[in-house]
């Protein structure tokens, strides 16, 4: 599945997918063979940062 570039509609699903499925954004990244460092640039240049605590991006 590939992620979409948008990171407004990148945040939300990631978001929906760590809410409803995953524990972590590491299980998330594994799971989906994601790179973790690119969703972390993405999101953190549109004003995002994960928050482990809350398993989310704010």
């Amino acid at each position: 599945m590939a992620l979409p570039k948008d990171p407004f509609i990148l945040l939300s699903m990631i978001n929906m997918k760590l809410r409803d499925s995953y524990s972590s954004l590491d299980v998330f990244c594994n799971d989906m063979d994601e790179n973790k460092d690119e969703i972390i640039s993405t999101l953190s240049a549109a004003g995002f940062e994960y928050d482990e605590n809350t398993n989310s991006f704010k």
